[in-house]
């Protein structure tokens, strides 16, 4: 392992994981990422690798195939794939956290028809609250689901789903009139099924195509048009008595989710730190190597540092979920920090890479246009401020 972000305490299996994982982005993703991601290509050759290696299974229980590993397995995992490149932890990322939603909150049936083939990989699952309009603010959702007799008839739009086309189920908040007075208990997730790629996937529902973005390439981001789109009462989260409980099983969801960005920010800022260090060591001005200005190796300095800092709250947050525990606010301080510091570390790589960072044939260009989603992802730094505000006020009120 690097000396960077070292982590104490882990099981002879999940240093095994880790080191094959790190094998493998050395061998397999690195030499691949530029050129695939260059070419906004899926990474077929790298995901048949993850398929062999079980990654897809990770957390699921082995009861249902899979390896029935802990959220801070799975985060350190997607640390490493992420890199190797960011795109590819993409891929896992939402099916990691509906695999994490049916095993939770999902009913026997559920768990049993759909858990083994995910863990293969067969069945790829894809996550989807965000709308054209909607982003943060959940409750503004206007996709609606209407009982129609012993079924539900689904309209609306949805953003931003990665895995959009390539996965088979799309675990999907929609409002319901369940007669709350609450918006939040008038919600409710659907698990919608459905076959993988572009066009009409399933009747009503629609993956118009992808998304042309700045960075995040390779991995497919869309949108979803649900247009009568009918499904059973069974297909609800949990099955049909859960009708109403959707916004609060996302919001667990989204509390795993937010550790795995936090995950993917390290990730890539251990990358921009790889690159900036050995270049500053290769790069010579006024006769000696560029590391050896001060104000270069400051700036290594406090890159590591930020590094480590980031780290170490991804791994307490992902510690704290495995133990049962609430993690929204240290989650949130993951997903805040470790974000803002990657976008820092990989713009203080950028600059120590000079010129040569400016071109497409330096790694540290990618990263300048992949770290900015970091920032967005999983709730804005805002909305992490604001989830931590609320957390802290209220274990600290005023006595």
């Amino acid at each position: 392992m690097a000396r960077l972000a070292r982590t104490p305490g882990l099981s002879d299996v999940q240093t095994a994981i880790l080191e094959t994982v790190r094998e493998f982005a050395d061998k397999e993703i690195i030499p691949r990422a530029q050129r695939l991601e260059h070419a906004d290509e899926y990474p077929e050759e790298i995901l048949a690798g993850m398929k062999e290696m079980g990654l897809f299974g990770l957390t699921i229980g082995e009861e249902y195939g899979g390896l029935g590993e802990s959220l801070l397995t799975y985060a350190l995992v997607v640390e490493e794939l992420s890199r190797g490149w960011m795109s590819v932890s993409g891929i896992v990322n939402t099916h990691f956290i509906v695999a994490y939603l049916i095993g939770q909150h999902g009913s026997e049936e559920q768990k049993q028809r759909l858990l083994p083939r995910m863990a293969t990989g067969e069945v790829r699952g894809a996550f989807s609250m965000s709308e054209p309009n909607t982003g943060s603010d959940v409750a503004a959702i206007t996709s609606r689901a209407v009982r129609d007799g012993d079924a539900y008839v689904l309209n609306g739009q949805k953003m931003w789903l990665t895995n959009g086309a390539y996965s088979s189920v799309v675990a999907t908040l929609v409002k319901t009139d369940q007669g709350a007075d609450s918006v939040y208990g008038n919600m409710t997730t659907f698990l919608l099924e459905k076959e993988p790629g572009f066009g009409e996937t399933a009747p009503g529902l629609t993956i118009p195509g992808k998304i042309e973005k700045m960075g995040y390439k390779g991995v497919e981001t869309t949108e979803m048009v649900l247009n009568g789109h009918r499904v059973p009462a069974s297909a609800i989260l949990g099955g049909a008595d859960k009708a109403g409980r959707g916004f609060y099983q996302m919001m667990d969801g989204i509390e795993v989710g937010r550790v795995n960005v936090a995950a993917r920010a390290c990730g890539i800022s251990i990358r921009a730190f790889e690159l900036a260090v050995a270049y500053a060591q290769q790069r010579a001005t006024f006769g000696k190597p560029i590391a050896q200005h001060q104000a270069i190796a400051f700036k290594l300095a406090e890159m590591g540092t930020k590094i480590e800092a980031s780290h170490a709250l991804m791994v307490n947050a992902a510690r704290l979920k495995d133990s049962g525990e609430r993690n929204d606010v240290e989650a949130g301080m993951a997903k805040l920090l470790a974000s803002e510091y990657c976008h820092e570390i990989v713009t203080e790589s950028f600059r120590i890479h000079g010129g040569y960072g400016f071109s497409k044939e330096y790694e540290i260009e990618r990263l300048m246009r992949e770290a900015p989603f970091l920032l967005i992802g999983e709730g804005t730094s805002e909305i992490q401020k604001t989830i931590i505000s609320r957390g802290l006020l209220k274990e600290y009120r005023a006595r």
